[in-house]
Protein backbone atom coordinates (compact mmCIF):
# COMPACT_ATOMS: atom_id res chain seq x y z
CA UNK A 1 0.00 0.00 0.00
CA UNK A 2 1.27 3.51 -1.00
CA UNK A 3 1.94 5.97 1.21
CA UNK A 4 -0.11 9.05 0.39
CA UNK A 5 1.85 12.58 0.30
CA UNK A 6 0.89 14.76 2.61
CA UNK A 7 3.19 17.92 2.17
CA UNK A 8 1.20 20.62 2.30
CA UNK A 9 -1.78 19.39 4.22
CA UNK A 10 -3.39 20.91 6.88
CA UNK A 11 -6.33 20.56 9.07
CA UNK A 12 -7.99 22.49 11.82
CA UNK A 13 -8.56 20.71 15.04
CA UNK A 14 -11.34 21.88 17.17
CA UNK A 15 -12.83 20.61 20.23
CA UNK A 16 -14.49 21.10 23.67
CA UNK A 17 -11.70 21.60 25.70
CA UNK A 18 -14.46 22.16 29.24
CA UNK A 19 -13.85 18.47 29.07
CA UNK A 20 -11.36 16.03 29.88
CA UNK A 21 -12.64 13.47 27.39
CA UNK A 22 -12.67 16.09 24.51
CA UNK A 23 -8.93 17.36 25.17
CA UNK A 24 -7.70 13.37 25.61
CA UNK A 25 -9.25 12.68 22.14
CA UNK A 26 -8.18 15.96 20.86
CA UNK A 27 -4.67 15.54 21.73
CA UNK A 28 -4.78 12.10 20.17
CA UNK A 29 -5.72 13.64 16.32
CA UNK A 30 -3.08 16.01 16.99
CA UNK A 31 -0.48 13.45 17.38
CA UNK A 32 -1.75 11.04 15.19
CA UNK A 33 -2.00 13.43 12.52
CA UNK A 34 1.40 15.01 13.12
CA UNK A 35 2.88 11.70 13.02
CA UNK A 36 1.21 11.29 9.42
CA UNK A 37 3.04 14.78 8.44
CA UNK A 38 0.14 16.83 8.43
CA UNK A 39 0.04 20.56 9.54
CA UNK A 40 -2.11 21.07 12.93
CA UNK A 41 -3.82 24.29 13.47
CA UNK A 42 -5.33 25.06 16.94
CA UNK A 43 -7.32 27.98 17.89
CA UNK A 44 -5.03 29.86 20.69
CA UNK A 45 -6.68 29.49 23.50
CA UNK A 46 -7.44 25.43 23.03
CA UNK A 47 -3.80 25.25 22.27
CA UNK A 48 -3.50 26.55 25.75
CA UNK A 49 -5.97 23.91 27.24
CA UNK A 50 -4.25 21.31 25.15
CA UNK A 51 -0.53 22.00 26.13
CA UNK A 52 0.99 19.84 23.34
CA UNK A 53 4.44 19.09 22.82
CA UNK A 54 4.31 19.27 18.32
CA UNK A 55 6.91 21.22 16.56
CA UNK A 56 4.83 23.68 14.12
CA UNK A 57 1.61 23.69 15.13
CA UNK A 58 0.09 26.89 14.12
CA UNK A 59 -2.53 28.89 16.20
CA UNK A 60 -5.16 31.19 15.32
CA UNK A 61 -8.03 33.67 16.37
CA UNK A 62 -11.35 32.04 16.44
CA UNK A 63 -12.56 34.09 13.81
CA UNK A 64 -14.45 33.80 10.85
CA UNK A 65 -11.19 32.92 8.53
CA UNK A 66 -9.53 30.59 11.04
CA UNK A 67 -9.71 27.63 8.92
CA UNK A 68 -8.33 29.36 5.81
CA UNK A 69 -6.58 26.99 3.35
CA UNK A 70 -6.92 23.96 5.60
CA UNK A 71 -8.00 20.76 3.93
CA UNK A 72 -11.02 19.99 6.57
CA UNK A 73 -11.82 20.96 10.63
CA UNK A 74 -12.18 18.17 12.93
CA UNK A 75 -13.99 19.10 15.69
CA UNK A 76 -14.10 17.22 18.97
CA UNK A 77 -17.23 16.98 20.87
CA UNK A 78 -21.43 17.66 20.68
CA UNK A 79 -23.30 19.13 18.11
CA UNK A 80 -23.38 22.37 19.90
CA UNK A 81 -19.50 22.44 19.23
CA UNK A 82 -19.75 21.41 15.43
CA UNK A 83 -22.54 24.43 15.26
CA UNK A 84 -19.27 26.48 17.18
CA UNK A 85 -17.04 24.93 14.36
CA UNK A 86 -19.36 26.21 11.77
CA UNK A 87 -19.36 29.57 12.72
CA UNK A 88 -15.44 29.47 12.18
CA UNK A 89 -15.77 27.32 8.42
CA UNK A 90 -18.81 28.71 6.90
CA UNK A 91 -16.87 32.07 5.05
CA UNK A 92 -14.13 30.02 4.03
CA UNK A 93 -16.15 26.65 2.90
CA UNK A 94 -13.88 24.32 5.10
CA UNK A 95 -15.64 20.99 5.21
CA UNK A 96 -16.70 19.85 8.83
CA UNK A 97 -15.95 16.05 9.88
CA UNK A 98 -17.49 16.31 13.73
CA UNK A 99 -16.61 13.45 16.21
CA UNK A 100 -19.26 12.53 18.81
CA UNK A 101 -18.68 13.18 22.21
CA UNK A 102 -22.53 14.17 23.01
CA UNK A 103 -25.73 12.56 23.31
CA UNK A 104 -27.22 11.87 19.69
CA UNK A 105 -24.51 13.95 18.01
CA UNK A 106 -26.90 13.93 14.91
CA UNK A 107 -24.05 16.48 12.86
CA UNK A 108 -21.14 13.93 13.97
CA UNK A 109 -19.91 11.54 11.59
CA UNK A 110 -17.13 9.68 13.78
CA UNK A 111 -17.18 8.57 17.61
CA UNK A 112 -14.32 8.93 19.55
CA UNK A 113 -13.40 5.27 19.51
CA UNK A 114 -12.50 5.28 15.71
CA UNK A 115 -9.76 7.51 16.04
CA UNK A 116 -7.52 5.55 13.97
CA UNK A 117 -10.28 5.10 11.29
CA UNK A 118 -10.83 8.36 11.27
CA UNK A 119 -7.43 9.35 11.00
CA UNK A 120 -6.73 6.81 8.22
CA UNK A 121 -9.69 8.22 6.34
CA UNK A 122 -8.53 11.69 6.35
CA UNK A 123 -4.55 11.01 5.35
CA UNK A 124 -6.02 9.04 2.26
CA UNK A 125 -8.45 11.22 1.73
CA UNK A 126 -11.28 8.35 1.92
CA UNK A 127 -14.44 10.90 2.69
CA UNK A 128 -16.80 12.68 0.83
CA UNK A 129 -18.17 16.35 1.93
CA UNK A 130 -21.93 17.72 1.14
CA UNK A 131 -23.59 20.90 1.75
CA UNK A 132 -26.15 21.82 4.04
CA UNK A 133 -28.46 24.35 3.48
CA UNK A 134 -28.73 27.48 6.27
CA UNK A 135 -30.51 30.51 6.98
CA UNK A 136 -30.22 33.75 6.34
CA UNK A 137 -31.84 36.04 9.14
CA UNK A 138 -32.92 39.94 9.05
CA UNK A 139 -34.00 41.82 11.76
CA UNK A 140 -36.16 44.55 11.63
CA UNK A 141 -37.67 47.60 13.55
CA UNK A 142 -39.77 50.45 12.01
CA UNK A 143 -38.73 49.02 8.70
CA UNK A 144 -34.98 49.77 9.57
CA UNK A 145 -32.59 46.95 9.19
CA UNK A 146 -31.24 46.13 12.92
CA UNK A 147 -29.67 42.71 13.24
CA UNK A 148 -28.81 40.31 11.08
CA UNK A 149 -27.25 36.27 11.36
CA UNK A 150 -27.52 33.20 9.97
CA UNK A 151 -28.60 29.61 11.32
CA UNK A 152 -27.56 25.40 10.15
CA UNK A 153 -30.18 24.20 12.38
CA UNK A 154 -32.89 26.93 13.26
CA UNK A 155 -34.03 30.60 13.74
CA UNK A 156 -35.99 30.56 16.57
CA UNK A 157 -38.65 33.39 17.89
CA UNK A 158 -39.16 32.67 21.77
CA UNK A 159 -41.20 34.90 24.54
CA UNK A 160 -39.12 36.99 26.31
CA UNK A 161 -41.05 36.64 29.68
CA UNK A 162 -42.40 33.05 31.32
CA UNK A 163 -45.53 34.44 32.17
CA UNK A 164 -46.54 36.34 29.22
CA UNK A 165 -47.46 34.87 25.98
CA UNK A 166 -46.18 35.73 22.40
CA UNK A 167 -48.23 37.34 19.68
CA UNK A 168 -47.12 37.10 16.36
CA UNK A 169 -48.25 36.95 12.58
CA UNK A 170 -46.32 35.08 10.67
CA UNK A 171 -46.22 35.51 6.69
CA UNK A 172 -44.81 33.29 4.14
CA UNK A 173 -43.58 34.60 0.66
CA UNK A 174 -44.89 38.16 1.21
CA UNK A 175 -48.76 37.41 2.14
CA UNK A 176 -49.94 36.82 6.04
CA UNK A 177 -50.41 33.19 6.86
CA UNK A 178 -52.56 33.30 10.67
CA UNK A 179 -52.07 34.83 14.08
CA UNK A 180 -50.76 32.97 17.12
CA UNK A 181 -50.37 33.51 20.62
CA UNK A 182 -47.56 31.20 21.18
CA UNK A 183 -44.16 30.40 22.99
CA UNK A 184 -42.43 31.09 20.05
CA UNK A 185 -42.06 29.97 16.58
CA UNK A 186 -39.26 28.04 15.30
CA UNK A 187 -37.81 28.64 11.57
CA UNK A 188 -35.80 25.53 10.69
CA UNK A 189 -33.86 23.56 7.75
CA UNK A 190 -33.97 20.10 6.95
CA UNK A 191 -30.47 19.75 9.27
CA UNK A 192 -32.25 21.29 11.94
CA UNK A 193 -35.13 19.21 11.82
CA UNK A 194 -33.90 16.91 14.07
CA UNK A 195 -32.85 19.49 16.56
CA UNK A 196 -35.23 21.71 18.08
CA UNK A 197 -37.78 21.55 14.94
CA UNK A 198 -38.09 17.93 16.50
CA UNK A 199 -39.02 18.99 20.31
CA UNK A 200 -41.16 21.04 19.28
CA UNK A 201 -43.41 18.58 16.85
CA UNK A 202 -42.22 19.06 13.45
CA UNK A 203 -41.48 16.98 11.08
CA UNK A 204 -37.96 14.88 10.12
CA UNK A 205 -37.00 16.13 6.82
CA UNK A 206 -34.55 14.34 5.08
CA UNK A 207 -31.22 16.36 4.46
CA UNK A 208 -31.06 15.85 0.81
CA UNK A 209 -34.54 17.95 0.84
CA UNK A 210 -34.31 21.28 0.07
CA UNK A 211 -36.80 23.45 2.13
CA UNK A 212 -37.67 25.40 4.84
CA UNK A 213 -39.89 24.19 7.89
CA UNK A 214 -41.81 26.68 10.38
CA UNK A 215 -42.82 24.99 13.61
CA UNK A 216 -45.24 26.95 15.43
CA UNK A 217 -44.35 26.36 19.95
CA UNK A 218 -47.52 25.93 22.03
CA UNK A 219 -49.50 27.85 19.91
CA UNK A 220 -52.84 28.93 21.09
CA UNK A 221 -54.89 28.55 17.48
CA UNK A 222 -57.28 26.39 15.38
CA UNK A 223 -54.01 26.42 12.96
CA UNK A 224 -51.04 25.88 14.39
CA UNK A 225 -49.39 23.41 12.30
CA UNK A 226 -45.92 22.46 11.47
CA UNK A 227 -45.30 23.74 7.58
CA UNK A 228 -42.55 22.98 5.11
CA UNK A 229 -42.31 25.17 2.07
CA UNK A 230 -39.70 25.59 -1.15
CA UNK A 231 -36.39 27.07 -0.04
CA UNK A 232 -36.91 29.75 -2.33
CA UNK A 233 -39.61 31.01 -0.20
CA UNK A 234 -39.16 33.99 2.80
CA UNK A 235 -40.42 33.09 6.09
CA UNK A 236 -41.55 36.20 8.45
CA UNK A 237 -42.68 36.68 11.97
CA UNK A 238 -44.31 39.60 13.42
CA UNK A 239 -43.80 40.20 17.18
CA UNK A 240 -47.08 42.55 17.22
CA UNK A 241 -47.24 45.80 18.10
CA UNK A 242 -49.34 47.75 21.31
CA UNK A 243 -48.97 44.50 23.49
CA UNK A 244 -47.03 43.64 26.26
CA UNK A 245 -44.94 40.82 25.45
CA UNK A 246 -41.07 41.19 24.16
CA UNK A 247 -39.12 38.25 22.23
CA UNK A 248 -35.84 36.99 21.72
CA UNK A 249 -34.41 35.51 18.53
CA UNK A 250 -31.95 32.61 18.95
CA UNK A 251 -29.81 31.46 15.94
CA UNK A 252 -28.77 28.05 16.79
CA UNK A 253 -29.16 28.13 20.48
CA UNK A 254 -26.09 30.26 20.39
CA UNK A 255 -26.54 33.86 19.21
CA UNK A 256 -29.54 36.15 20.52
CA UNK A 257 -31.65 39.56 19.85
CA UNK A 258 -34.21 40.87 21.74
CA UNK A 259 -37.21 41.85 19.73
CA UNK A 260 -39.41 44.51 21.33
CA UNK A 261 -43.18 44.87 19.68
CA UNK A 262 -43.00 45.23 17.00
CA UNK A 263 -40.05 43.94 16.07
CA UNK A 264 -40.32 41.93 12.25
CA UNK A 265 -37.80 38.78 11.51
CA UNK A 266 -37.14 37.35 8.22
CA UNK A 267 -35.67 34.16 6.85
CA UNK A 268 -34.88 32.79 4.12
CA UNK A 269 -32.47 30.25 2.12
CA UNK A 270 -28.18 31.15 3.29
CA UNK A 271 -26.10 32.59 0.50
CA UNK A 272 -23.66 30.30 2.37
CA UNK A 273 -24.13 26.51 2.76
CA UNK A 274 -22.20 24.55 5.21
CA UNK A 275 -20.10 21.25 4.01
CA UNK A 276 -20.39 18.31 6.48
CA UNK A 277 -17.73 15.68 6.10
CA UNK A 278 -18.52 11.86 5.86
CA UNK A 279 -16.86 8.55 6.12
CA UNK A 280 -20.19 6.38 5.24
CA UNK A 281 -22.20 6.23 2.74
CA UNK A 282 -25.05 4.95 4.53
CA UNK A 283 -28.63 5.81 4.43
CA UNK A 284 -29.98 8.46 6.48
CA UNK A 285 -32.51 6.15 7.42
CA UNK A 286 -30.10 4.13 8.79
CA UNK A 287 -28.90 7.19 11.01
CA UNK A 288 -32.27 7.90 12.30
CA UNK A 289 -32.52 4.18 13.44
CA UNK A 290 -29.21 4.48 15.37
CA UNK A 291 -29.33 7.95 16.75
CA UNK A 292 -32.80 7.34 18.47
CA UNK A 293 -32.28 4.10 19.14
CA UNK A 294 -35.68 3.18 17.00
CA UNK A 295 -37.42 -0.22 17.39
CA UNK A 296 -36.81 -2.49 13.94
CA UNK A 297 -37.16 -6.07 14.97
CA UNK A 298 -39.20 -7.87 12.47
CA UNK A 299 -38.49 -6.43 9.87
CA UNK A 300 -37.49 -8.20 6.70
CA UNK A 301 -36.49 -6.26 4.10
CA UNK A 302 -36.44 -6.53 0.02
CA UNK A 303 -34.04 -9.23 -0.04
CA UNK A 304 -35.70 -11.56 2.39
CA UNK A 305 -39.28 -11.18 0.88
CA UNK A 306 -37.92 -12.55 -2.35
CA UNK A 307 -36.14 -15.22 -1.27
CA UNK A 308 -39.42 -16.33 0.70
CA UNK A 309 -41.87 -16.17 -1.94
CA UNK A 310 -39.49 -18.49 -3.77
CA UNK A 311 -38.96 -20.70 -1.24
CA UNK A 312 -42.25 -20.16 0.97
CA UNK A 313 -42.27 -19.02 4.57
CA UNK A 314 -40.28 -21.74 6.33
CA UNK A 315 -43.41 -23.77 6.95
CA UNK A 316 -43.96 -25.24 3.30
CA UNK A 317 -47.20 -22.17 3.04
CA UNK A 318 -46.92 -19.37 0.64
CA UNK A 319 -45.77 -15.78 1.57
CA UNK A 320 -48.92 -14.21 2.61
CA UNK A 321 -49.85 -11.40 -0.03
CA UNK A 322 -49.03 -8.16 2.58
CA UNK A 323 -45.64 -9.14 3.39
CA UNK A 324 -45.39 -9.14 -0.92
CA UNK A 325 -47.36 -5.99 -0.61
CA UNK A 326 -44.84 -4.01 1.33
CA UNK A 327 -42.91 -3.24 -1.21
CA UNK A 328 -39.56 -2.13 1.33
CA UNK A 329 -42.14 -0.51 4.00
CA UNK A 330 -41.51 -1.07 7.28
CA UNK A 331 -43.16 -3.66 9.70
CA UNK A 332 -45.87 -3.18 11.78
CA UNK A 333 -43.74 -1.03 14.07
CA UNK A 334 -44.33 2.52 11.58
CA UNK A 335 -40.44 2.18 11.17
CA UNK A 336 -39.45 3.75 7.23
CA UNK A 337 -37.30 1.06 5.44
CA UNK A 338 -36.10 3.06 2.97
CA UNK A 339 -34.37 6.63 2.39
CA UNK A 340 -32.04 9.61 1.26
CA UNK A 341 -28.34 8.98 0.95
CA UNK A 342 -27.28 11.66 4.12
Amino acid sequence: MTTPDTSGRRVLVLAHTGREEARDVARQFCESLHRHGLAVRLLKDEAADLDLDLAGVETVEPLPDAAEGCELAVVIGGDGTILRAAELTRETGTPVLGVNLGHVGFLAEAEHDDVEFTIDAIVRRRYTSEERLTLDVAVYRDKELVATTWALNEASVEKAARQRMLEVVVEVDGRPLSRWGCDGVVCATPTGSTAYNFSAGGPIVWPAVEALLMVPISAHALFARPMVVAPTSVLAVEVLARTEGAGVLWADGRRSFDLPPGARIEVRRGRSPVRLVRLHQAPFTDRLVAKFDLPVSGWRGAAERRRSRGNGNGNGEPTSGNDVGNNGAGSGTGDAGGGEHA
